[in-house]
């Protein structure tokens, strides 16, 4: 098979990218047509590290470093660029998942038919010939997957399989021969069902979408392919109707928007102008127009889908350590049979008959089929589910790091707080209203961009006041503001403003802003026309469920939680009472997190940082798992994290943590269940002459029950 036409073009650039996209196969298949791709590579130059193969729905990617590549091998070769997985033509004829359940019901009525036959007085030509179709449909895929590998020096179970069989005929047991390739095919229908089912879970998120989207053209509404929409275009999304694209809503409101499949919020939202709006989401009551703000291959949809399926590619640490298993314990097993025919009958005496019957049930029952599914059934399954409840897990890897967790550090900022700061108290000096503080400081505060002076001005719209036009605004960086409201000088911020300014601060109203420093509170100054107006408090709000958060990962076995801020002391101190971790860091710039989360690491061992993904992003690449929250409204989260909560909802986390250990569970389980049965099947095979007939049912029984067991996990709450 010629899969290599052209590579590396562009060897300027540093990071490589080829795929080829072939019929369906399965990941050992894939695996030695990458190693043929990875050959490749290597004639061309000496790459480091080394090119990584990775196998998705039938697309063998290779990525690499292709710094080395020379300039005159450069010039001479081409990359031939991937095909998005949507974009690929649809294959002819009947697909081969298809066929092999075909396949696998001929194999079975023929042999059958042609066992009852030889019973029952049929002649040998029609039972030879069922017996052929028999051998012929049940071991022709199983035979070119073996021989495909074989010729990359590579041994799977199928292989083993096809020994065995012909082994049975060749020994006169051409009944047993036929159903060896039956049983052995059932388990590998429900494997491709099981990892068919996870896939689709996640592509059905893609046929929430529609296809066509309703489109503002002038005074026209046209309808368009969702594909053909471009940044800046207007659609109509009317009531029930789903979102064909992301976009900003520019005009109308909706009371009841349902978010679940891209957050994993169960509630729905309000949207007004100005609010954000995800393709595959239902509208409820209320039409709205929006602009289109990404083009339909770069949906957040869009984006999930592709990410989920670069999980399900990275292998999780327990499954490539079976992989590489795999191939050496082959080797053993096709080796052990061969020393059990040739040993007793050439040095022992033994008749060949039943030595090489005995042989055949070795290479049966040793065989390590539900050794090697124990562990992909369960992660894409849990994947899977995660993706459906907004938990995107980057990777299998991750998914089993994160079940190993003992210490979560969280960025405090729009984690353990809502990450927006609030108007808290309104505390006006003697002969001042609550209501003419307010007015006077938002009317000043109205031109400043300043988070604090917006929550001011918020504070003041949301009780309705009617605020004055202010003049000769001017902001002073790191102090606070200086206007002129209703003839009216007006200076706003903190104690270093007025200190600078000559104007002295009374005791008491020193000590009442130390009294609320120490609560956690920005305190702002107002002062105008040289008298004290009264003061402003600001805090972040913590969030409502943070306490019960921070007591539920406890409960699924977090053992240290910790909390990281660039505030305070005194703000830091009281936030982390009021949550409940276990320990706080105050003062810390984005460079010294990085070093706090290197030392809970050396102190309690694995370790998670959550934060938004941006302005943390240093932390989330160095700790052990990488949470980013709110990914439904950042591409920086989405690209930055290891593991991506879609919902600004921390409830998810425990889920998160939850899943992932279930998971870890599930895969020993699996892992305990399957080397329990070849164990016993073994000492069976010599201790009780087990036939070859129930060996391979116990062999492939245990595959069915280690896929079952992991298809559990999509059901997790």
């Amino acid at each position: 098979m010629h899969l290599v036409r052209k590579a590396g073009r562009d060897a300027w650039e540093r990071v490589g990218h080829c795929a080829v996209k072939n019929a369906p196969v399965c990941a050992a298949c894939a695996a030695g047509l990458g190693t043929e791709l990875i050959q490749h590579y290597r004639r061309l130059a000496e790459f480091q590290p080394a090119p990584e193969v990775r196998f998705r729905e039938g697309l063998i990617e290779v990525r690499l470093d292709g710094t080395g590549l020379p300039a005159s091998e450069a010039a001479r070769v081409e990359a031939v660029p991937a095909p998005a997985p949507a974009e690929a033509p649809a294959r002819r004829g009947i697909p081969r998942e298809r066929l092999e359940v075909i396949f696998t019901l001929v194999n079975g009525l023929t042999g059958l038919a042609a066992f009852l036959g030889a019973r029952l007085g049929l002649g040998p030509l029609p039972v030879a010939l069922l017996y052929t179709i028999a051998y012929g449909t049940g071991g022709y895929y199983g035979l070119m997957d073996g021989l495909e590998l074989l010729r990359e020096r590579r041994l799977d179970v199928n292989l083993l399989m096809i020994l065995a069989a012909l082994g049975a005929a060749l020994i006169g047991q051409p009944a047993e021969g036929a159903a060896l390739p039956f049983l052995f095919s059932l388990p590998n229908t429900l494997q491709t069902y099981a990892m068919g089912r996870s896939r689709q879970a996640i592509e059905k998120l893609l046929d929430l979408r529609p296809a066509v989207a309703t489109v503002r053209r002038g005074s026209r509404l046209v309808t368009l392919p969702v594909e053909q929409l471009v940044l800046g275009d207007v659609v109509i999304v009317r009531p029930g109707e789903r979102f064909p694209i992301d976009g900003e809503v520019i005009s109308g409101t909706s009371e009841e928007v349902d978010q679940s499949t891209i957050t994993g919020e169960s509630m729905p939202v309000h949207k007004a102008v100005g609010d954000p709006v995800f393709a595959g989401t239902v509208n409820g009551h209320g039409a709205l127009e929006i602009r289109v703000t990404r083009l339909a291959q770069d949906t957040t949809l869009a984006k999930i889908v592709q990410l989920v399926e670069e999980a399900q590619a990275n292998k999780a640490r327990t499954q490539r350590m079976l992989d590489d298993f795999e191939q050496v314990y082959a080797f053993l097993v096709l080796l052990g049979a061969g020393l059990l025919v040739v040993v007793p009958t050439l040095l022992l005496g033994h008749d060949f008959y039943p030595t090489f019957y005995r042989a055949m049930t070795w290479l049966v029952v040793a065989s390590p089929c539900a050794l090697v599914i124990s562990t992909p059934a369960s992660i894409l399954s849990a994947i899977a589910n995660g993706a459906r409840r907004g938990v995107l897990f980057k990777g299998g890897a991750y998914l089993e790091q994160t079940a190993a967790l003992k210490v979560i550090a969280f960025d405090k900022t729009g984690t353990l707080t809502n990450g927006t700061p609030l108007l808290t108290r309104i505390l006006p000096q003697e002969g001042v209203t609550e209501e003419e503080l307010l007015r006077l400081a938002a009317a000043a505060e109205a031109r400043s961009e300043h988070p604090l002076a917006r929550a001011i001005v918020q504070a003041a719209q949301e009780r309705g006041l009617d605020l004055p036009t202010a003049t000769d605004f001017r902001a002073i960086p790191g102090q606070g503001i200086e206007a002129r409201v209703e003839d009216r000088v007006v200076w706003i911020g903190g104690e270093r403003l007025f200190a600078e300014r000559g104007v002295v601060l009374p005791a008491e109203l020193r000590a009442q802003v130390r009294r609320l420093e120490e609560e956690g509170q920005t305190v702002i100054l107002v002062y105008a026309d040289r008298r004290w107006m009264g003061l402003l408090t600001v805090a972040d709000g913590l969030r409502p469920d943070a306490a019960e958060i921070v007591a539920a990962l406890k409960r699924v076995g977090i053992a240290h939680v910790v909390m990281l801020t660039g505030d305070n002391e005194r703000v830091a101190a009281d936030i982390a009472a009021r949550v409940g971790v276990d320990e706080y860091h105050a003062g810390l710039l984005p460079q010294d997190e990085v070093q706090v989360l290197r030392k809970l690491r050396r102190k309690y061992g694995p370790v998670a940082m959550v934060g938004d993904g941006v302005n943390d992003a240093p932390a989330l690449a160095v700790a052990d798992v990488g949470i980013a929250m709110g990914g439904a409204g950042t591409d920086v989260a989405l690209e930055t994290a290891d593991v991506v909560l879609m919902a600004d909802d921390l409830a998810q986390l425990p889920y998160a943590i939850g899943l992932a250990r279930r998971a870890r569970r599930v895969v020993w389980q699996n892992l305990a269940f399957s080397l329990a049965v070849i164990v016993i099947l073994v000492a069976m095979a010599f201790g009780a002459n087990l036939p070859l007939p129930l060996g391979v049912v116990g062999h492939e029984g245990s595959t069915v029950v280690v896929v079952l067991n992991g298809l559990r996990l999509l059901v997790h709450r």
